[in-house]
């Protein structure tokens, strides 16, 4: 079949593209600059992201998902038929059909959404999946088997968690926090304690520096620039390890909430079973350090990162395209 199969994990800080039989061939910011009034795209993905608190008024960089969700559909299907265009190359004869991974918790308008832009943007077919099933499958978690596998997808935007059994999910939740919420606690805590203004971008850089769940034994610490909001002026401040664990405890605390929400909505049979293996964790925000043993202290039960956690979704999307017929024929998987 000469035309491609493209699994796309379209998220809110990411995405990733997998091209069947070549791997990951995109893993770029999910950021768009456009001018101001957002009829022309100047730049997508790492060139955008250089770009972050650098603008003049002219130009704006913007997000075409924000909590898993379609914000802007245009914005949407225009970096969507830049990534498919730049998979396809000089082959534009067979459009490509294209699977893209959405939150559990997404309305049947905000799929249709979804699929209307991949079309849109030059794809032959598009087909959904769930982003927890999505995880499980790249995880290689034994999905397939009768007993319970949790997962739990920790995003940019939201935070998946889903309990799955015989190919399926049986109890899932999605809270719409996720990185960009861990970062927006650390930006408002260094204002807080050294009145000292951040943008995102640099509290990206201290989450991936210096960021834990827990306390460290030796804490890690890191030069920080901001503008100092007495004086007006730049300024250098030393943020811990310790003072971003303290800052981002809310947005953990939620994550937490829905974990212990999906469990006390699991089967016991299950329960028992998830007892046994745990709580696999993927997407980015498995990489915060400390994390699967925060959440085994709250819940009590025992969490693993996945391998590769960041592009656990997008190995999934494209493994569930490797058996695309097999899909296809149960619509397990597909919406």
């Amino acid at each position: 079949m000469l035309a491609k199969r493209i699994g796309i994990d379209l998220g809110t800080s990411t995405v990733l593209i997998y091209v069947r039989g070549q791997g990951i061939v995109v893993n770029e910011p999910s950021l768009v600059a456009v001018n101001r009034d957002g009829t022309r795209i100047l730049a997508v993905g790492r060139k955008a992201y250089e770009m972050v608190g650098r603008t003049p008024d002219g130009i704006q960089v913007v997000r075409p998902m924000r909590d898993g969700v379609i914000a802007d559909f245009v914005v949407t299907e225009g970096t969507l038929h830049y990534f498919i265009s730049r998979v396809q190359g000089r082959q534009r004869i067979f459009k490509p059909e294209i699977m893209i991974c959405v939150p559990s918790g997404v309305t049947s308008v905000e799929r249709r959404a979804v699929t209307e832009a991949a079309i849109s943007a030059g794809a032959r077919q598009a087909w959904l999946i769930d982003e927890p099933l999505a995880a499980a499958i790249g995880a290689n978690l034994p999905i397939s088997e009768p007993r319970g596998q949790a997962v739990c997808d920790i995003g940019g935007g939201t935070t998946e968690i889903a309990v799955i059994s015989l190919s399926g999910m049986v109890v899932a939740h999605s809270v719409r926090v996720g990185g960009n919420k861990i970062d927006d606690s650390i930006s408002a805590h260094i204002k807080r304690r050294h009145n000292l203004l951040i943008g995102e971008r640099t509290a990206e850089e201290i989450k991936i520096a210096v960021g834990s769940a827990l306390p460290l034994r030796e804490p890690l610490s890191v030069e920080v620039r901001g503008r100092d909001l007495i004086s007006g002026l730049p300024r250098n401040v030393t943020v811990t390890s310790n003072d971003v664990t303290d800052a981002i405890q809310e947005p953990l605390g939620t994550i937490v909430g829905a974990v212990r929400s999906v469990l006390e909505q699991t089967p016991p049979e299950l329960a028992s079973d998830i007892l046994d293996r745990g709580i696999m964790l993927s997407g980015g925000g498995a990489l915060l350090r400390g994390i699967d043993r925060y959440l085994s202290m709250h819940t009590g039960i025992p969490a693993a990162v996945a391998e590769d956690p960041q592009t656990c979704v997008a190995r999934g999307t494209g493994q569930a395209l490797e058996h695309f017929e097999v899909l296809k024929r149960n619509q397990l998987y597909l919406r």
